[in-house]
């Protein structure tokens, strides 16, 4: 996923400490019950602040909404950046790194991952951050390769099989053919990468 970038409001100038608080807010309040049903003054009312004060983030409903939902993303990445810091074994980082991603959509409710996959500017975001990810599982295989704890057997194959399901994943396709929620198909991708690759004695 990809590392947290500067927040700053239309203005570009940096946010300030309320600012912050009320993204965050937001966050949360979207994690639990989705976005787009909200209006502008739904929201002002659900965070006790006025509408100017939201239009200081972002100049429409839509652009808010974006900017929360990457901001929940860029939360994720710098996350998962802080727990595989220093973490040298391939096998210890793509481990910590899947359970990583499944932990945190764990915190998202049907119905934020359904307004996601309807609002497209929104969706967009959730595939950037699948194309990051995906592009850092293959780091993390090519250096199990290097370090002789993976198979090097078809190892660039299967880094393009993940980032396939990386992809699968975010579409919503491995859920709607398998029921399980996109935090669930991460842990068994780690499962499936840490089991096929795994040098064999």
């Amino acid at each position: 996923m990809t590392s947290r970038e500067a927040l700053r409001p239309p203005g570009g100038k940096a946010l300030t400490a309320r600012q912050r608080a009320l993204l965050a807010e937001l966050e949360e309040l979207f994690l639990v019950e989705g976005f787009v049903h909200f209006t502008l003054d739904d929201l002002a009312a659900k965070t006790h602040c006025s509408k100017s004060t939201l239009y200081a983030l972002a100049p429409s409903k839509e652009q808010l909404a974006v900017r929360v939902v990457a901001h929940y993303f860029k939360g994720a990445a710098d996350l998962l950046d802080e727990r595989i810091a220093g973490i040298e074994d391939a096998r210890e980082i793509i481990g910590v790194y899947l359970s990583g991603i499944a932990e945190y959509l764990n915190r998202a409710s049907p119905a934020f991952m359904r307004d996601i996959n309807d609002f497209a500017p929104a969706r967009a975001a959730y595939e950037l951050n699948s194309r990051a990810a995906a592009a850092k599982i293959r780091s993390f295989i090519a250096k199990g390769v290097a370090d002789g704890v993976f198979r090097d057997v078809h190892a660039t194959l299967i880094a393009e099989m993940a980032a396939v399901l990386v992809e699968a994943i975010q579409t919503g396709v491995v859920g709607s053919r398998t029921g399980v929620s996109d935090a669930e198909a991460f842990t068994a991708l780690s499962e499936l990468l840490l089991g096929g690759l795994a040098s064999r004695p």
